[in-house]
């Protein structure tokens, strides 16, 4: 992943909010939709490859048998998502992330 331009870090910072405030709330429905129609095409753009690779095996992968399986994969993406904020110098957002995820 090369320096990400202004326009994909404004849309990272959004992603953060939306991906934060749904795990914090556990809404799972909400979860798979920004990770197959938001995160996935954003990570694409961004060349976030691990995280293209998360959201898409998210999706397309056999349903988890619960509700704290979903979550344990959810939290594998957040924690890429947390890398990329990270290495891109948004620190504060990718403490938003950590801190939805031990909500």
């Amino acid at each position: 992943m090369d320096t990400l331009s202004d326009s994909l870090l404004l849309g990272l910072d959004d992603l953060v909010a939306d991906v934060s405030h749904a795990r914090r709330r556990e809404d799972l429905g909400r979860l798979a939709l920004l990770c197959y129609c938001d995160l996935r095409p954003w990570a694409r753009c961004a060349g976030a490859e691990r995280l293209a690779e998360l959201t898409w095996a998210l999706n397309t992968r056999a349903p988890p048998g619960s509700r704290a399986l979903f979550l344990q994969r959810i939290d594998v993406v957040i924690q890429e998502l947390e890398d990329i904020c990270r290495r891109s110098g948004r620190t504060a957002t990718a403490e938003s992330l950590l801190a939805a995820r031990r909500h």
